[in-house]
This record gives structure tokens, C-alpha cells and sequence, in this order.
């Protein structure tokens, strides 16, 4: 009897063991509202790849140039005439009247921008008061002036006695550089000008083609 629950005890405690080491091995059970579901990947999803960004090739401004030969020269005072018009009238105590630019060459030449205009005493001498102011509302063009064909901008010229701080002083005419010239005409129109600085009695636009 003794031999047999020595053996019987044995036996079981053998079979305890077993299940402890059993235990022991296998996998721990998860924590008590911890999801079992696999790790997320860190690879993004195609939805999540940011798309490229679109981008537009801007168009080329418009301009108000127009066309002209590659080989045309610009126009310069030894190949134009400079004459004035003055049927546009006045008001408020300003005279109006176009500057008109005639191509006397034999080439065709380009015209673009503004002359620079002022009263002198004579066809040489120098400004007196002021040059004229540019009048910017009238769009500047690049435009090609064939041989007898003509330009015209429109001069403003504001009466001197309007100003009482005026020094008056006789001049002769007007005296005229074509854009981009160095060289200069001159335009026998007898007017009063104002010698002190700060008085400015012209106001001229670009040129247009007529």
C-alpha cells in the first residue's frame, strides 16, 4: 500500500509540473481592452500620396507695340520736321495743340515714346522754366514712320499769367528733342514763359501714329 501512493504521488506531481511548464512556454495572454488586430503599416496608402501640383505657364503680357522691320533705324531729328497745329482749341486757360512729326528721310524709322519739349528764346537756346511734364494716359506704341508719312503728340500749354508767382520772360518757341534723341527742332510759336523753377506751363502725350 505504501508503494503504491508513493507512485500515485509521483505521477501527479509529475503531471502538475508539466502543466506549469505548459503555461510557461506558450503565448501571455493579451491585457484586458488591448486589441489583438495587427500593427497599421508605416507604407502611406495610394489615397494618402499628395498628387503634384498643377502649375500654368503663364501667356506673354499683350503689349501695344506693333510690328516693325528688324532693319529699320530709329527716328532722328536730321530725318524729321517738326511742325505744330493748333485747331484743337483751349480751355480753362490752356491751349491745346498737336506736335506733328514728319519723316523727310528715304528710309523708314521707328517712332515709340515721347519728345521732350520746352520754350527758349531761339532755335539754340537754352530751356527756360520747366520741360514739359508727360501726360501717361495715352498708352505709349512702337511703330514704324515710313518716308512722307507723319506722327502727332498733343502739347498743353498753360497760359502764364494764371500763375501770379510767375516771372515772365518772352520766348520764342518750342524746342523739341524726338524720343530717344539727343538732337533737337525747334518750332517758331512765340509764348510767355515762366522762368522761376517749379512752373510747369507744357504737358506732352507719347506719339501716335496718324
Amino acid at each position: 500500500m505504501w508503494t503504491q501512493r508513493i507512485k500515485t504521488g509521483l505521477v501527479t506531481t509529475t503531471a502538475a509540473a508539466s502543466l506549469l511548464l505548459l503555461a510557461a512556454c506558450g503565448p501571455s495572454p493579451s491585457p484586458a481592452g488591448t486589441s489583438s488586430a495587427p500593427p497599421t503599416s508605416s507604407t502611406p496608402s495610394a489615397s494618402a500620396t499628395p498628387s503634384p501640383t498643377a502649375t500654368t505657364t503663364p501667356s506673354p503680357s499683350a503689349t501695344a507695340t506693333s510690328a516693325a522691320p528688324a532693319d529699320a533705324t530709329l527716328c532722328k531729328a536730321a530725318s524729321l520736321t517738326a511742325a505744330t497745329d493748333s485747331t484743337g482749341g483751349g480751355a480753362a486757360g490752356s491751349i491745346y495743340e498737336k506736335l506733328i512729326l514728319t519723316n523727310s528721310g528715304a528710309a523708314p524709322c521707328i517712332l515709340e515714346g515721347f519728345a521732350g519739349v520746352s520754350l527758349t528764346a531761339d532755335a539754340n537756346g537754352e530751356p527756360i522754366g520747366e520741360p514739359a511734364t508727360r501726360e501717361t494716359t495715352t498708352p505709349v506704341t512702337k511703330f514704324e514712320l515710313a518716308p512722307g508719312k507723319s506722327a502727332w503728340a498733343e502739347i498743353r500749354y498753360t497760359q502764364a499769367g494764371n500763375y501770379g508767382d510767375c516771372t515772365k520772360v518772352p520766348a520764342a518757341g518750342l524746342r523739341i528733342y524726338p524720343p530717344n534723341d539727343t538732337a533737337s527742332l525747334f518750332v517758331a510759336e512765340p509764348h510767355d514763359a515762366c522762368s522761376n523753377a517749379g512752373i510747369k506751363l507744357l504737358t506732352i502725350t507719347a506719339f501716335q501714329a496718324v
